[in-house]
C-alpha cells in the first residue's frame, strides 16, 4: 500500500471543552475524557478503532496542558504507555497550529511520515467501514494528496460545515470544489439534494512532507514561529499566543491544490450537542435514549440521563434531562445545543459549575467535594499508589483527616492506618503520603477560623 520506509502516525486533537454538553463536559474535564457510550471515554474510542490498521504506539495527541495528566492516564488505560505520545498545548490556538504542533513533533524523529489527523471526541459507528475508508486515505496521501473525509448526509443538518465534491480523481476520492460554513435549513435542503455536498469531518491524512510545504507556502510565519519553538525546546505561551488563531480548514484546505475528499458513511458524528448524541445512541421502545437510575412514565423522544441520583419523569416528549451531581440540565431537544448560552453566564457569573465537577481529576488521584458552607468544607480524597496529598496551610484553617481505607505517612513518617485520624493546625502543612499497593481514601473536613 505504501513504502514501507515510511512510518504512518496518527495525530489526535483533544483540545475544546464540549461546552454544548454540558453539565457532563466542562472546561476542566471536557467530552474527550467523558464515557457517554460504553465504558471508554471518547478519547479511548479513538485510539482503540484505529488498530489493527495504524500501530496505536504511534500516536500523538495535542490537548490543552491542564488536560495533559488525565488524557495521559485515559491512554495508559488502553494498555498504551503515553510517555512522549502526548502533546500540550499552553494555550488554545484551534486546530492549524495544534495539528502542526504535532506534524513537527514527529518530524524531530522522522525524515517524512504519513499523519492520520482526528478529534478525539467524535464517534463511530461502522468501524470496519472506516478502517477501509482509511487505508484508501493512506494510499491517496502516499499520492501526495491532502485527504479529507466528507461524510455522506442523509438529513438537512444545520449544524455542520459542508464540503462541495467536484471530480472524481481515483479510490473514489473527488476534488474538493470548496469549503461552505454552516447553513441555515433552505439552504442544507439545497446541499442534500444536490448530493454532491458533504459533512465536513475534520478528519485528514497527508504526508508530514505534504503538509509542511503547504503549511510554508500559505503560512510561512506560523510555520517559522513554531519551527523556533520546537528546536529551542521553548513551546511557552508567550510565545504560542502569538501564532495565529486559525482552523486547518483556512489556513490549508480552502487554499490547496491538492486538497482531495473520500466520500463516506460510516455513522460518524461529532456529538456537538445532547441531540447529536441521542440520534446517534440506539433507542428503547419508547424512542428514549435512558441512561442511570431513570423511572420513564409515559415518556417519549427523550433523552435523560442519571449520573448520581434517581430521576423520574412523568408525560415528557422530545426532552432532555441530564443529572450530576451538582447540576440539572433541562431542555427541549431541538433546542439543547442552547446549553453553550447557559455555560457563558454561568461563567459571567463566577459559578464554578461551568468549570469543574465535584471530583476533580489530579495527577495524584482525585478530590470529591461533598459539602461546602462558610468557614466549612467536607471532601473525599483518594490518592494513588506512589503519590502524596499535599496542602499548604493558610494560616486560618484547621484540617482534620481520617483514613477510610489504605495507609497514609505524614511528612513525620508517621504511619496512619483506616480508622486512624489526624488534626493539622492553621499553621501545618498537611501531608498524607500513599506508598502502598493499593488506593488511599480519606475524609478531609477543613474548618475556617473567624
Amino acid at each position: 500500500m505504501t513504502d514501507k520506509k515510511i512510518e504512518i502516525y496518527a495525530i489526535l486533537l483533544a483540545g475544546g471543552t464540549g461546552t454544548r454538553l454540558w453539565p457532563v463536559s466542562r472546561e476542566l474535564y471536557p467530552k474527550q475524557l467523558v464515557n457517554f457510550i460504553g465504558r471508554d471515554s471518547l478519547v479511548q474510542s479513538t485510539v482503540k478503532r484505529l488498530s489493527p490498521v495504524l500501530n496505536t504506539e504511534k500516536i500523538r495527541i495535542v490537548c490543552g496542558k491542564e488536560h495533559f495528566h488525565e488524557i495521559s492516564r485515559h491512554i495508559k488505560e488502553t494498555g498504551i504507555n503515553p510517555q512522549g505520545k502526548v502533546i500540550a498545548e499552553p494555550c488554545g490556538r484551534n486546530t492549524a497550529p495544534a495539528i502542526l504542533l504535532g506534524v513537527l513533533n514527529i518530524l524531530k524523529n522522522e525524515s517524512d511520515a504519513i499523519l492520520c489527523v482526528f478529534p478525539a471526541d467524535h464517534v463511530i459507528r461502522d468501524v470496519g467501514d472506516f478502517q477501509n475508508r482509511l487505508k484508501s486515505a493512506i494510499h491517496l496521501a502516499d499520492e501526495g494528496h491532502i485527504v479529507t473525509f466528507g461524510i455522506r448526509p442523509d438529513y438537512p443538518e444545520t449544524g455542520y460545515g459542508y464540503i462541495e465534491g467536484g471530480k472524481e480523481i481515483s479510490a473514489q476520492a473527488l476534488r474538493i470544489k470548496r469549503f461552505v460554513e454552516k447553513p441555515d435549513m433552505k439552504t442544507a435542503e439545497t446541499y442534500l439534494k444536490a448530493g454532491n455536498f458533504f459533512w465536513n469531518s475534520g478528519m485528514f491524512v497527508f504526508k508530514a512532507s505534504v503538509i509542511s510545504e503547504a503549511f510554508g507556502r500559505f503560512h510561512p510565519e506560523m510555520l517559522r514561529k513554531m519551527q523556533a519553538m520546537m528546536s529551542d525546546d521553548s513551546v511557552t505561551k508567550e510565545a504560542y499566543q502569538q501564532l495565529e488563531d486559525i482552523s486547518i480548514d483556512y489556513a490549508v484546505m480552502e487554499k490547496t491544490d491538492r486538497g482531495v475528499m473520500l466520500p463516506s458513511d460510516f455513522g460518524w458524528s461529532d456529538i456537538g450537542s445532547w441531540k447529536s448524541l441521542y440520534d446517534f445512541l440506539p433507542k428503547d421502545g419508547n424512542r428514549n435514549v435512558i441512561d442511570g437510575d431513570v423511572i420513564a412514565k409515559d415518556t417519549e423522544n427523550c433523552f435523560i440521563m442519571g449520573r448520581q441520583r434517581l430521576i423520574a419523569v412523568n408525560r415528557l416528549n422530545n426532552m432532555v434531562v441530564v443529572e450530576t451531581p451538582d447540576s440539572v440540565f433541562v431542555s427541549d431537544m431541538e433546542n439543547s445545543r442552547d446549553v453553550k448560552s447557559i455555560v457563558a453566564d454561568l461563567k459571567k457569573r463566577g459559578r464554578k459549575e461551568y468549570h469543574k465537577h465535584k471530583t476533580v481529576h489530579h495527577p495524584w488521584g482525585t478530590f470529591t467535594l461533598l459539602e461546602q458552607k462558610e468557614n466549612l468544607e467536607v471532601a473525599e480524597i483518594a490518592v494513588d499508589p506512589g503519590s502524596a496529598f499535599v496542602t499548604e496551610p493558610d494560616g486560618r484553617t484547621l484540617t482534620f483527616t481520617v483514613i477510610v481505607s489504605g495507609t497514609a505517612t505524614t511528612d513525620r513518617q508517621h504511619r496512619m492506618a483506616k480508622g486512624e485520624s489526624k488534626r493539622f493546625s492553621e499553621n501545618e502543612t498537611v501531608h498524607l503520603e500513599n506508598s502502598e499497593n493499593e488506593m488511599l481514601h480519606i475524609i478531609q473536613t477543613r474548618v475556617g477560623q473567624q
